[in-house]
């Protein structure tokens, strides 16, 4: 999804002079980059890099609500109080909503919010066995949550850990060093993240028909497709569990 957003912001944004530059967050209430050209949009994991020529970069992240959407520069400026940022040339505007963190920075300084985080599944620079190195640094850490981990491998969200998570037939709580293949499971998921890069969801069934789309995700008491047995749900925000786990869904038949 974030790929195909930095895809989309590219499109309106790159190559075009700001001519309206609308932070809506209190500590860029006053930042003003009208006048600067884009030069790029980029996707680094889940983080959103908006790069001027002028050598500053505009940060966004989705997490779960965020989102972008891009409409005529001629309509009137968004009054919804849900938008963050508004960035717009004398073509195209793109509204922000919900962003949970906004930021101006210095492009040079881009790498101390990505730096830190590992191979991309639909960058440049993706590495798998770079990604399985990480993976087993911490052998006995839950899979579920390795896979999570954007300093491991970076463009994994819920949906494709439940469903990459299915695919392999592995438990969630399994510790990571007990899984076989691990370079198969990397392959999987960057061919996931590919397949669906231009879609506006995630497809992992080759299904595109509504409620076909996934094995397990979002699919809680309904049956696995492939044995029968109720796909269960985990949600630690419930269940008293550690808040980095998040929701998980899972066949207990299968995934073992």
């Amino acid at each position: 999804m974030v790929w195909r957003v930095a895809r989309q912001l590219d499109l309106a944004l790159s190559g075009r002079v700001l001519t309206r530059t609308d932070f809506r967050v209190p500590r860029f209430a006053a930042a003003d980059l009208t006048g600067q050209t884009v030069t790029a949009v980029r996707a680094r994991g889940k983080h959103l890099l908006v790069r001027t020529g002028a050598g500053q970069s505009i940060h966004s992240h989705l997490k779960m609500d965020g989102s972008w959407r891009i409409r005529p520069a001629s309509k009137p400026p968004p009054r919804d109080y849900r938008v963050r940022l508004v960035l717009a040339n004398p073509e195209w505007q793109a509204v922000g909503s919900l962003l949970s963190l906004v930021e101006v920075l210095p492009t040079s300084d881009e790498g101390r919010l990505t730096g830190h985080l590992g191979p991309d599944l639909l960058g440049p620079d993706w590495d798998a066995d770079e990604a399985v190195r990480r993976l087993r640094q911490n052998p006995d850490r839950p899979a579920g949550e390795a896979l999570l981990d954007q300093r491991n491998l970076a463009g994994i969200g819920n949906v494709y850990k439940s469903e990459l998570l299915f695919l392999r037939g592995v438990s969630p709580w399994r510790p990571i060093g007990e899984v076989a293949s691990l370079d198969a499971m990397a392959s999987l998921a960057q061919r996931l993240l590919e397949a669906n890069k231009n879609r506006s969801g995630h497809i992992t069934t080759g299904n595109l028909r509504r409620g076909q789309q996934h094995w397990v995700y979002g699919r809680t008491g309904q049956p696995c497709r492939r044995c029968g047995t109720p796909i269960m749900f985990h949600d630690p925000g419930v269940s008293g569990g550690a808040p980095k786990d998040r929701i998980t869904f899972w066949c207990p038949s299968c995934q073992r």
